[in-house]
């Protein structure tokens, strides 16, 4: 009883984030579950909800087909990054992305809150490379640790993109991962007809909270909407260290 309860509070957390944020569910709802059960089994019974909420956050606000229209690639590169991280989930202990990933969070967060930022120049200069490298990389993180939104917000965010834009096209590559994600589980066996019911309270649970933050995220400025990104980030660059921590013994 105890570990269902907290399952569907960490999925209505999570889903509240996700609304009022954009983004934040697997990042969220991963570590949250792994203190329950293991990462494997947290992504799995949380993927049928997550696609959901993907789909729904790219088409709220409207105008999704422009905001996406010229970062498609991106989602096709994580698409295959996700589906080579799922199987090194499955055949091998990805523990020390955790660490990589939280590394590169702060390091993030040091370059864009100091006095004088270190310039991020090559995601202009070299478009083509960057979405590549961006999107596979983030996928290869989504399908190891579950968290492939910070390299992408981290990306989006250095690209000046406004709230909406930055929404939709960072779903859309959650979606396109998560699909991935889905299939290579279903083929590597993993993925089963009593996880999907179960599953499905989940699903419920999570779009109603996702509903209620999306009407606090209407009301939000831009200042203050990236500064909420900022200390999300922060927050799961910690989480990963925990689980880090937590995975050496």
């Amino acid at each position: 009883m105890e570990a269902a309860v907290l399952v569907l509070a960490a999925v209505a957390l999570a889903a509240f984030i996700h609304g009022a944020l954009g983004i934040g569910f697997p990042m969220v709802v991963t570590p949250l579950l792994s203190l329950a059960t293991d990462v494997q089994t947290a992504i799995i019974v949380t993927l049928i909800p997550n696609i959901i909420l993907n789909a729904i956050s790219i088409y709220r606000g409207g105008k999704w087909g422009e905001s996406i229209g010229r970062y498609w690639p991106l989602a096709l590169f994580l698409l295959t990054g996700s589906a080579v991280g799922t199987v090194i989930l499955v055949n091998s202990n990805p523990n020390h992305f955790r660490l990589l990933l939280a590394l590169a969070i702060f390091f993030y967060l040091y370059t864009a809150l100091r006095p004088n930022p270190l310039s991020w120049r090559f995601f202009h200069t070299n478009p083509r490379s960057s979405i590549a490298g961006t999107g596979f990389t983030a996928g290869l993180l989504g399908g190891t640790v579950n968290v492939s939104g910070p390299i992408l917000l981290i990306y989006l965010l250095e690209l000046g993109l406004p709230p909406l834009a930055m929404v939709q096209i960072i779903n859309l590559c959650f979606m396109a991962g998560k699909i991935a994600q889905a299939a290579t589980f279903s083929a590597l066996g993993e993925f089963s007809l009593q996880i999907l019911l179960f599953s499905l309270p989940l699903l419920v649970v999570a779009v109603s909270f996702l509903l209620v933050g999306m009407r606090l995220r209407e009301r939000l400025p831009v200042a203050t909407y990236r500064r909420w990104l900022h200390r999300l980030l922060a927050v799961v660059a910690f989480l990963l260290i925990g689980q880090f921590v937590m995975g050496l013994g």
